[in-house]
């Protein structure tokens, strides 16, 4: 068997997998820029919104950071994988980029 992986012919997003007279190209993680392998542990470097821990790239949570990142009045965060997200709290609603009471 030749291995194909050996000269990389696969794009950054992904990694290579050598099988019997062939190879395939699978995605890397989410997590990941750029990887030599499946999961979070085999990233090259962190994706945007995420940090190494424990050798694995892991989702910050940017709600629990000690700056607020969600300034309007009325607006509560909401983590989301690699980013978060600033919605109306219960009882309001967006009107105009302003959380008012419903």
């Amino acid at each position: 068997d030749l291995d194909e992986c050996a000269t990389s012919p696969c794009k950054d997003h992904q990694y290579c997998l050598n099988t019997d007279g062939s190879f395939s190209c699978k995605g890397c993680d989410a997590s990941c820029v750029g990887c030599t392998g499946e999961g979070s542990d085999k990233c090259k470097t962190c994706a945007s919104g995420y940090v190494k821990e424990d050798e694995k790239c892991t989702d910050i949570d940017e709600c629990n950071l000690p700056e607020k990142v969600c300034m309007k009045e009325n607006q509560d965060c909401v983590n989301t994988p690699g980013s978060y997200k600033c919605v109306c709290s219960e009882g309001f609603e967006d009107k105009d980029g302003t959380c008012v009471q419903t």
